[in-house]
């Protein structure tokens, strides 16, 4: 049964209609459990915007089955892959139409400044499809030559039904980093957004109808991790997951992809080191190192929540990062253009990140800014004061543990070598910062840092040309650039004889 969509109006004034259904063979159809609902709620007046169907097991094998059946169908196994890519460059095309309206979703049902969705998260979420349609076409195998008598090709090819199962934080840009290289390599998915903010990726499904992808091709529902995230993870005709989320997530999605085997790709989290060395320009330093960690409310698996600062410059870089902090950490609604920092997603979140300085006090260690939940205009809302900590040590939790919000912790170290030991002292290996002006020293310390990726003299930099990953704790495989597309392919060796005889 089709699922009728709600009239709504954002507090910007833009009104839209919004999908509530689940997104299966290019229509919204009804839940099997009507009943079953998640509430998208408002993190800055704590209202409710709207209620949308969850799935449930059955569902998922129902998308499960669409992506599957449009896996073999000639409409997309046999369509070439430059038109495949037209497609995809036709979603851009048709998101760059809706940014205005996509940004308001998020940053209504996300909490993020709307400034930000506009500006920041929708070019990369719109730049990332358009930049993997025109891979669609240039994914090759190779010829290799043996002996005069045989040689061998090999067939790039799809994996074949991918599930993936996208975080809260950035809810477009993610969706978009898992999606453009699952099509562009020919793939079909069941794509499951996060429980805290169910809402764009519906109206995307809109725009995959009106781009004229086949039916199956993707298929978009919302449900809860425990429910319909495991049965996708578990089911026998998914040949691939691909996860971003909590490390302790992904060791369970780990543990239900393990009895069949199947491809796995795990970003997760992160508690990454920022290093600031005496020869480093300061006031950049402080501007990065907040950006680093304040910015999306603290809400980054990247954030550079660790500053670690030699110690002959630490008391002056801590004076300007407390300014830093009072003067741009503008707290207010996502509709306010000054805003720098919404409201936590969650109630749940914002509690989480309170428990921890709590913690930090408990731990001894010196806060010396935030550190109180913060009122919102209307008296509502999941708002925190930005925190900062200091006379922090290695044993902390504060100084070990991913709190995920407006949370930083500062120490001090004498020489390279210790910032590096102190850099690397993590089970995390997402990224890392390095400030110095010392450019043999820059390349030197980002080599022996224990991460994916690693900043000099800047921090969250991102880009959609540029593989994202991390090591140890911090994830399997890469997103993003060339290296995000060997996540969605397969090689097929093919052996051929031209007269060799036995």
């Amino acid at each position: 049964m089709t699922a009728r969509p709600v009239n709504l109006k954002a507090p910007n004034g833009k009104e839209y209609l919004q999908p509530t259904g689940i997104f299966i063979d290019n229509e919204f159809v009804q839940a099997t459990d009507p009943k079953s609902t998640i509430t998208s709620i408002d993190p800055a007046t704590e209202l409710e915007i709207v209620k949308v169907q969850a799935a449930t097991p059955e569902d998922v094998d129902k998308a499960v089955k669409a992506a599957k059946r449009a896996l073999k169908s000639p409409s997309w196994k046999k369509l070439p892959a430059t038109d495949r890519g037209k497609l995809m460059a036709k979603l851009a095309d048709l998101m760059e139409g809706e940014r205005e309206l996509l940004a308001t979703i998020d940053a209504w049902d996300n909490g993020k400044p709307y400034s930000v969705a506009l500006n920041e998260d929708l070019p990369e979420a719109i730049g990332t499809i358009r930049y993997y349609s025109g891979w669609a076409d240039k994914s090759h195998g190779q010829t290799i030559n043996t002996t005069p008598e045989k040689f061998a090709y090999t067939l790039r090819q799809p994996i074949g039904v991918v599930a993936q199962i996208i975080p809260w934080n950035y809810p477009l840009s993610m969706a978009c980093w898992k999606l453009g290289p699952a099509l562009a390599c020919g793939n079909t998915v069941v794509i499951k957004a996060a429980e805290q903010t169910p809402l764009s990726i519906l109206v995307l499904g809109t725009l995959i109808q009106k781009a004229g992808f086949p039916a199956g091709v993707v298929n978009i529902i919302n449900g809860f991790g425990r429910e319909a995230g495991a049965a996708m993870v578990q089911h026998p005709l998914v040949d691939k997951v691909a996860f971003t989320g909590s490390t302790a997530t992904a060791s369970q999605v780990m543990k239900m992809a393990a009895p069949t085997l199947k491809n796995v790709t795990l970003e997760t989290g992160g508690k990454s080191p920022l290093l600031v060395f005496e020869d480093s320009d300061l006031a950049q330093a402080v501007k990065w190192s907040h950006y680093g960690i304040m910015s999306n409310q603290g809400q980054i698996c990247t954030a550079t929540s660790r500053i670690l600062v030699q110690d002959s410059v630490y008391d002056r870089f801590v004076a300007k990062f407390r300014s830093q902090v009072k003067e741009v950490s503008k707290i207010g609604d996502q509709w306010d253009p000054s805003t720098f920092q919404g409201p936590q997603v969650t109630r749940e979140q914002y509690e989480r990140i309170l428990s921890f300085v709590d913690i930090g006090k408990s731990e001894g260690a010196t806060l010396v800014e935030g550190g109180c939940a913060h009122t919102g205009s209307q008296g509502k809302g999941f708002y925190i004061a930005p925190t900062v900590f200091t006379d922090v040590s290695s044993s902390m939790r504060i100084y070990k543990e991913e709190v995920f919000g407006p949370f930083v912790v500062i120490r001090t170290f004498s020489t390279e070598e210790e910032a590096i030991d102190a850099a690397n002292d993590t089970t995390y290996g997402l990224g890392a910062a390095v400030f110095t002006k010392d450019l043999e020293r820059a390349h030197r310390v980002a080599a022996e840092i224990e991460a994916g990726m690693v900043w000099i003299n800047s921090s969250q930099d991102c880009d959609f040309r540029i593989p994202f990953g991390g090591v140890k704790q911090s994830g399997i495989g890469r997103e993003l650039g060339e290296a995000g597309l060997e996540a969605y392919t397969q090689v097929k060796a093919v052996h051929v004889n031209m007269g060799n005889k036995l």
